[in-house]
């Protein structure tokens, strides 16, 4: 959608931007997140611990860790100490990915970076078992923070970050409707590595024709009876919006 021209100061007659209200976002809660595939709810270590582990566990998964800033973990007493630092975190809320029936655990994922004052958040440390990846239940835990930051939290922008090398993570961002926008070089030193960082948003006046093309591929009718899509995400693109993705 078109966003307003720069604004001008009458005083000094300069290029300012426009005007925006400037109260504070509610830092984000621990709270559920009801879905139709998966439920989003705060991690809890003693609840989720288990499924968990047994999805994330061995060498068959360390590439799952490749590009977070921890793991992979040789042994569950490792685990459990990441997953009470991630349970117990301040400047982080982590919820654990549930499958809507069963209630196991399939993975996790954080709302991170927060910053109220500017309504700013990222989405980050997605962690998902092989069990959830490429499902329905994958792109929905998406759309379901997503929403929760900008119509229930009031957020103006909202972050994805991730290894430039990443090429999953990258084609992930931009299937789900998130704008490239650069490389932040030599950002951090991971695992005794470089990491360039790519950048990638939503902004809030771009969320409704974003949600609109999420819930047109998460509809029911889009789904086959062995529950594979019927048009990819990519199909699907709303108000005359082109997906970057496939």
């Amino acid at each position: 959608m078109p966003f307003p021209a720069p604004d001008h100061d009458p005083a000094t007659g300069l290029p300012v931007g426009w005007p925006v209200d400037p109260s504070a976002a509610p830092y984000p809660g621990r709270v559920v997140i009801a879905g139709t595939a998966v439920q989003l709810e705060p991690l809890d270590p003693s609840l989720h611990g288990d499924a968990l582990w047994e999805g994330l566990r061995g060498p068959v998964n360390d590439s799952l860790w490749r590009y977070l800033l921890d793991g992979p973990y040789a042994d569950r007493a490792g685990f459990d100490l990441a997953l009470e630092w991630r349970a117990r975190s301040e400047s982080q809320v982590f919820f654990a990915i549930l499958d809507a029936v069963s209630k196991r655990a399939l993975g996790c994922a954080a709302l991170m970076r927060i910053d109220p004052p500017n309504r700013s958040i990222e989405v980050g440390n997605i962690l998902y078992t092989p069990e959830l990846q490429r499902t329905r239940g994958a792109t929905e835990a998406m759309y379901l923070l997503a929403r929760h930051v900008f119509e229930e939290l009031g957020y103006r922008r909202y972050e994805w970050k991730c290894d430039s090398l990443n090429a999953p993570s990258r084609r992930a961002a931009l299937r789900l409707g998130f704008t490239y926008e650069g490389i932040f070089r030599q950002h951090m030193i991971n695992k005794g590595r470089n990491r360039d960082t790519a950048w990638f948003s939503i902004l809030d006046g771009e969320w409704p024709a974003r949600r609109a093309r999420l819930e047109g591929w998460l509809d029911p009718a889009n789904f086959d009876q062995e529950g594979q899509q019927k048009m990819a995400l990519s199909e699907l693109d709303v108000a005359g919006e082109s997906s970057s993705s496939g």
